[in-house]
């Protein structure tokens, strides 16, 4: 498994921006897919945005036009760029990495320790 390293999160005003970066602990980097996921008070974990190994990228509804997930293979690390935030966008937000050709398979995924973001006025 690969070791992840979330950070940029934080206390945003309604509207605002952030920027969340996550930098995996690997000389293959550019094997794996990547993936953003939240986890609010009370609520299950969501998948919020995925780029895989050859740039294909998804996003939830709920954040479409608002939030760009990019990769540097250069530098081992995915970015989530988050726009237009909103209140219910408060969560903490998780990295999370797998080898392209175990996507199928939940126990190759690693996880990094989330960061906090939060938007309130």
């Amino acid at each position: 498994q690969v070791q992840l390293v979330e950070s940029g999160g934080g206390l945003v005003q309604p509207g605002g921006s952030l920027r969340l970066s996550c930098a995996a602990s690997t000389n293959i980097f550019s094997i794996y897919d990547m993936g953003w996921s939240r986890q609010a008070p009370g609520k299950q974990r969501e998948s919020v945005a995925s780029i895989t190994s050859g740039g294909s990228i998804n996003y939830v509804d709920s954040v479409k036009g608002r939030f760009t997930i990019s990769r540097d293979n250069a530098k081992n690390t995915v970015y989530l760029q988050m726009n237009s935030l909103l209140p219910e966008d408060t969560a903490v937000y998780y990295c999370n990495a797998v080898p392209a050709d175990q996507r199928n398979h939940p126990a190759f995924v690693s996880w990094g320790q989330g960061t906090q973001v939060t938007v309130s006025s």
